[in-house]
């Protein structure tokens, strides 16, 4: 063997050594222990080391790249809490959303208010006295009256004066139409009543959807975490999968991955919407980051007959049908009025400056005014009759309307004692998972979050059915 040869044999073995150091580099952490590899998460990865394996056309590695750069930016537009977050409770947010004075709910039910009882009070109204007066000055092109002639001279007998002024006050006081008037003001009266009945239903709507969004925030952000736990865990089998020294890697685990990302985008997207939604109800500025109290829990007990006697006296449709009821009696009372005579007293001062010349300058006047219809070829009866027939379907309408509120409120009662045992169960299981919390190595943290997590959402979401329950079961009974 030459010397030449000797070296290039040399060369040869120094080079196979370098490149078996090199693939068992390659190779070794894809043969270790689970615990002992180090997993790089793909939310945090911006470029990937191709495996020994994998060559330019293989499928692990386009679905890798894919799937990491959406990942990353979806982690990239999570949400962040900021140390300087408004924190708030239930109360404060209800409170503040009933103040917003651009509430359109709270308005409109104060503005129905107001216009029943400006009715009321017009109709109160006519009870006094009516005073009117009228002004007129007239000039006229021509003398207004005859003229004669008499012994060759020409005497002028006036009708009304060629320039004339005339002005009255007239006061009527009615007396016959103030039964009528009495049946009236009692409908304006109910109105008012049915009006009021009903102007705490827009508080309560918006209490209502401040409530629903708040404790859809609270279970949004909890599926968050459960969403991001998932996510973390599909990349970890992915890599785990696609880079050992065998590729191993499934058309099942790049959809894994794919469908957990997407779980994990619309979560996030869901979370910024119901919390954009809160910031307009509480009437604060966009993007207002709030710090959400979990509310206590609150049961509430009432014994469903006391239930159903307060729905009875107090349930808005109960009292709508009562004062129906009322406005229908008072508009039969009314029309039977119509065969007594329209008799007034009535009285007034006038100032005559020539208008009608044969009258004194000034005169003053009192009396009696009446009027009646004699014959309306049974108009009268008709409107009586009709009048009967809607106060009886009134006084149908609210059997019908108490029937329908007392079987609501034992359903509703019903209803409510079987989302409270649904609450107190995730409360309790609630309470389990943060007792067992400590039995979680370090390794299964991010899965007891996620575990915990989802037990909270299914907890806030008992409590806000139980909440929105309670609400129309005080509605049903007055109290709110």
């Amino acid at each position: 063997m030459t010397d030449g040869t000797l070296r290039t044999s040399i060369f040869a073995a120094l080079g196979c050594l370098a490149f078996s150091a090199v693939a068992a580099a390659q190779v070794s952490p894809a043969n270790a222990s689970a615990p002992q590899q180090p997993v790089v998460s793909i939310f945090q990865m911006k470029t990937r080391v191709t495996p020994a394996y994998e060559n330019k056309n293989s499928a692990p590695q386009r679905v890798a790249t894919t799937a990491s750069v959406v990942a990353t930016k979806t982690r990239a537009e999570l949400p962040a809490t900021p140390s300087s977050a408004r924190r708030i409770t239930l109360e404060e947010a209800e409170l503040q959303a009933g103040s917003a004075s651009n509430n359109p709910l709270i308005r409109l039910g104060q503005l129905q208010v107001e216009v029943a009882r400006q009715n009321r009070l017009g109709a109160f109204s006519t009870f006094f006295p009516q005073i009117s007066s009228g002004f007129e000055n007239m000039h006229f092109n021509k003398f207004m009256g005859q003229e004669l002639q008499v012994a060759n001279r020409t005497l002028g007998l006036p009708l009304a004066g060629q320039n004339q002024t005339f002005l009255d006050i007239t006061v009527t006081q009615p007396i016959t139409p103030l039964f009528q008037i009495y049946q009236l003001y009692k409908i304006a009266q109910a109105d008012e009543t049915i009006a009021r009945a009903k102007a705490g239903l827009p508080t309560t709507q918006v209490a209502s959807n401040v409530e629903k969004n708040f404790y859809g925030l609270l279970v949004a952000q909890r599926l968050l975490t459960v969403a991001e736990a998932k996510a973390k865990l599909s990349e970890s089998k992915w890599l785990l999968a696609n880079n050992s020294s065998v590729p191993v890697g499934s058309i099942d685990g790049d959809e894994a991955l794919m469908g957990a990302t997407k779980d994990l985008a619309t979560a996030t997207s869901k979370v910024k919407e119901l919390s954009a939604s809160l910031d307009e109800l509480l009437g604060l500025p966009d993007d207002t980051q709030l710090e959400l109290v979990p509310p206590e829990p609150r049961f509430e007990y009432i014994p469903l007959g006391q239930a159903t006697e307060k729905a009875l006296a107090a349930n808005p449709e109960v009292i709508e049908a009562e004062q129906t009821v009322v406005k229908a009696r008072a508009a039969v009372k009314a029309q039977k009025w119509n065969y007594v005579p329209t008799i007034a007293v009535m009285g007034g001062y006038a100032y005559n400056n020539n208008a009608v010349p044969l009258l004194p300058r000034d005169f003053s006047f009192i009396g009696l005014v009446g009027t009646y219809n004699i014959f309306d070829f049974g108009k009268r009866e008709h409107t009586i009759k009709g009048a009967d027939a809607q106060a009886e379907m009134a006084e149908l309408g609210l059997q019908l309307t108490k029937a329908k509120v007392a079987g609501a409120v034992k359903s509703s009662h019903l209803e409510l004692e079987r989302l409270q045992q649904l609450s107190e169960l995730t409360r309790r299981l609630a309470s389990g998972i943060e007792i067992q919390k400590a039995s979680y190595d370090d390794n299964g943290s991010d899965l007891a979050a996620a575990r915990k997590a989802k037990v909270e959402a299914e907890m806030f979401q008992a409590d806000l059915d139980y909440r929105q329950a309670l609400a129309s079961f005080k509605t049903l009974i007055g109290e709110r």
